[in-house]
């Protein structure tokens, strides 16, 4: 076995007893029971964990793995997430409400600053805060920053480090050490949530961590975004994965009509939204090809979340600097 493969074999395969001291535990699947015996076996669990962060760590991706569906969008794009998303898991012992939340950020506009602000608002308001890291660039200033923040926080904090799935051994425990040096969580959980590597044990960790009360949602409800909402992010998801550079970040996608004219269809009308009739241009594209790409793509995402078929109206408009427009932020709903 060389240098590279060692150690591949998931984050189960580390824990204290690998020979790294580490100021917190990190998470060991073998330990005793994650939640304490004492209590009543039949009380039920509730509550919030947000999800802290740089953008990128993969804190959609986790919020996805966790709830076992699509509820929040997921790109390589940093800053993919603009809005508060709720991801809710019910099972029969507990409720665990997942706040999928916007990278931790200097705001430069008024989106930002309204990015900004939620994380601010959903982590005060939190029972337990999850710090998910990118394990893949490893611990850096702004993830200590991030950490700083979170030591004032009324609940307790656990920290995830994810994708470790593309990380040999070495630069598995190198990651953990410097997680566990933020000294802010009760444990560090090395996962991958795109595999699923290490998820099981990160659940049942945070569901431990719950307070005992009533279910806040309806146990068939997997997510308390409204439908335009979360078609809005489908399509946006599409112009994500097909453009570059600065058109990603200037691009916004609201539902402007849902119709269901027939029992099997649905005739949705979108605008995305844009800066300059340069990035117009580029979503376009030449002939019209790339609209009509990425509206094939979106009518499937579509077709899927409906459950019939869908009439996909993409239209590309022109609004200079919406993201300092809070006229169409706040029919964005971006708050």
């Amino acid at each position: 076995m060389n240098a590279e493969d060692e150690g591949r074999t998931g984050p189960e395969s580390y824990g204290p007893g690998d020979g790294v001291e580490l100021p917190v535990p990190v998470f060991d699947p073998d330990e005793a029971p994650l939640t304490d015996p004492d209590l009543d076996p039949d009380a039920k669990r509730s509550g919030f964990v947000a999800f802290a962060g740089r953008p990128n760590a993969g804190k959609s991706t986790l919020t996805n793995a966790l709830v076992g569906a699509k509820v929040a969008i997921t790109s390589d794009k940093p800053q993919t997430t603009r809005r508060a998303i709720r991801g809710v898991l019910t099972r029969e012992d507990a409720q665990i409400v997942l706040v999928d939340l916007p990278g931790v950020q200097r705001p430069k506009d008024s989106l930002t600053g309204r990015m900004q602000r939620r994380v601010d608002s959903e982590i005060r308001e939190a029972d337990v805060t999850l710090l998910v890291l990118n394990g893949e660039e490893g611990v850096g200033p702004g993830d200590r920053y991030i950490a700083s923040q979170l030591r004032e926080t009324r609940g307790p904090t656990v920290i995830a480090v994810n994708k470790v799935d593309r990380l040999n051994r070495a630069e598995t425990m190198a990651v953990l050490v410097a997680a566990a040096e933020l000294e802010i969580g009760e444990d560090v959980f090395p996962i991958s949530a795109k595999s699923g590597v290490g998820v099981q044990p990160l659940l049942e960790h945070l569901v431990g961590l719950l307070p005992k009360g009533p279910f806040y949602f309806p146990v068939d409800e997997s997510s308390d975004q409204p439908q335009h909402v979360l078609l809005a992010e489908l399509v946006r998801e599409q112009i994500l994965r097909r453009t570059f550079q600065e058109v990603p970040h200037a691009v916004e996608v609201q539902i402007e009509e849902i119709e269901k004219p027939g029992k099997d269809l649905h005739v949705v009308v979108a605008n995305a939204w844009v800066e300059s009739p340069s990035q117009k241009g580029i979503l376009i594209g030449a002939g019209g090809k790339m609209v009509r790409t990425i509206g094939t793509a979106a009518r499937k995402e579509l077709e899927r979340e409906l459950g019939t078929r869908v009439h996909l109206d993409l239209q590309v408009k022109v609004r200079r600097n919406w993201r300092s427009d809070d006229t169409l932020l706040d029919r964005l709903e971006i708050d």
